[in-house]
């Protein structure tokens, strides 16, 4: 039982390291970090989870590991008790995008594990010597493990931004129909073009979204440009889990990737008609996009 328990949180370590990218939005999210801090901590938490299993499976430390585990079960139910507090019920990512658990179901979840933690308490360690060795090797080889296949995007992509944008081509697509109705050149406007079929810029709405909601800037000012089909937007909005913001299917679909270079999704801030910033969903930067937005 102890091994299985082990096994759990490595697995739940894993997926959620292969969908590294959702679990950063779930923990930035809440609020309680910053969008840079929410990298940080999403890793901290599934390094936590890779020690804790391998310091269960190896049998050693046996009180350490127990009351860490419980710790963290803790914890985590707390946060799901949050969660249900503020009305959630979006995925926890327990198991990353692999099994969706709504809040409700993941504190069964937790309440099954601690209940089995209970009947494992009085068991005793492998009195091994080398029973530091393998929590130190646990903790360097889940740490370099985890930054190394998923380094944080503030310290890889900021640096050196990617810039898409093909500037001529999209200030003259500001003056075609449809959009020159929009009056996209009058203060601040944030003009986002989407593929209603692109994981990542679903995930780049869901930050926007939030940062709007966080930071108080107007929904009248944000635009989303699809390339796709009304059904597809409709999906869009539901999968990314993005607040609804003033879109249209841009007519001219060979038109908008050669402004965009092919690159999707592309996201730009605009002031007054000048482009202020560029982001992809990599190098999002909350410290400009806030000053810009006038957040407090």
């Amino acid at each position: 039982m102890k091994v299985l328990l082990g096994l759990v949180f490595i697995v739940s370590a894993v997926l959620k390291l292969i969908d590294m990218d959702s679990f950063e939005i779930y923990i930035y999210s809440y609020h309680f970090f910053s969008l840079n801090v929410s990298f940080i901590v999403a890793r901290l938490a599934i390094i936590l989870e890779l020690v804790l299993g391998i310091g269960l499976v190896s049998h050693t430390l046996h009180k350490m590991y127990w009351w860490g585990s419980m710790a963290m079960l803790g914890g985590y139910t707390l946060l799901l008790i949050y969660a249900l507090t503020l009305g959630r019920t979006d995925s926890c990512h327990c198991f990353g995008d692999f099994l969706q658990l709504d809040p409700k179901q993941s504190l069964i979840k937790n309440g099954v594990l601690m209940l089995l933690f209970l009947l494992i308490y009085r068991m005793e360690s492998w009195k091994t010597p080398f029973r530091w060795l393998i929590l130190i090797l646990a903790v360097m080889a889940s740490s370099i493990a985890v930054f190394v296949i998923s380094p944080p995007d503030n310290l890889t992509s900021n640096s050196d931004p990617e810039q898409n944008l093909q500037t001529e081509l999209f200030n003259e697509m500001l003056d075609d129909v449809p959009l020159e109705a929009l009056n996209l050149r009058e203060g601040k406007q944030v003009i986002c073009f989407f593929s209603t079929s692109c994981d990542y810029c679903q995930m780049a709405a869901r930050k926007l979204s939030l940062m709007q909601q966080f930071y108080g800037f107007p929904k009248e000012s944000i635009t989303y440009l699809f390339m796709g089909n009304e059904e597809s937007i409709a999906k869009f909005y539901e999968e990314s889990g993005s607040a609804q913001y003033r879109d249209l299917l841009y007519p001219d679909v060979s038109r908008m990737m050669k402004a965009i270079n092919g690159n999707f999704p592309v996201i730009v801030f605009l002031e007054d008609g000048e482009v202020v910033h560029e982001y992809g969903f990599r190098n999002m930067n909350e410290v400009e996009i806030k000053a810009y937005m006038g957040g407090w």
